[in-house]
């Protein structure tokens, strides 16, 4: 009987050595947002800054353009972070004519050819800012429309969008920094 009892202690004895031998695992410690800012790794590209870190990036600063119409309509637009969008923000401010295409869109031509490397194709709704590659013209779609090979996606139009339509002439593209100009948003 001893022997039996000496044999339960040592076994466990010797779980107990291994349990603590063992990697503990924990959870990784919650970090405040200057934590992460700390630590994140931060690169400059064409105007926009990238960050390795997933929290960060919903904090990084929008590139957004203002397209101003000849009757003063204000719609304006956030670029997603593709070459081409980065390309268009790069020639502006513009002065340029808009045209009517189809029954959904206006269309302009950039100075320069966008770069379309690794920029998302095209599909959606009313309110898409596109790049029609073959033709090198950028798209304001006010209606919905099928993707087509050679469109690709640079952005949304967060207001104003139901102005793209009236739009004809000349428009004004320009850039927006920082804060938005309240006014900028009203409908006139």
């Amino acid at each position: 009987m001893k022997k039996i009892v000496y044999l339960f202690i040592v076994g466990i004895l010797l779980l107990s050595l291994l349990a603590c031998g063992r990697e503990i695992r924990q959870e990784p410690e919650s970090r405040t947002l200057d934590q992460i800012e700390q630590t994140s790794s931060e690169t400059k590209t064409s105007g926009t800054e990238k960050t390795t870190s997933g929290a960060k990036d919903s904090l990084v600063h929008e590139l957004r353009i203002q397209v101003t119409g000849e009757d003063g309509q204000h719609i304006v637009f956030r670029l997603n972070d593709s070459p081409a969008a980065n390309a268009l923000y790069e020639q502006l401010p513009l002065t340029i004519p808009v045209e009517d295409y189809s029954h959904n869109e206006k269309i302009f031509y950039p100075p320069n050819e966008l770069n379309t490397n690794d920029t998302p194709l095209a599909r959606g709704s009313s309110g898409t800012l596109a790049y029609y590659a073959p033709w090198g013209d950028v798209v304001l779609f006010y209606g919905a429309f099928d993707g087509a090979g050679g469109l690709y996606e640079l952005g949304e139009a967060v207001s104003g969008a139901d102005r793209i339509e009236s739009l004809s002439g000349e428009i004004q593209i320009n850039t927006i920094n920082g804060e938005l100009d309240k006014s900028s948003l009203s409908h006139k």
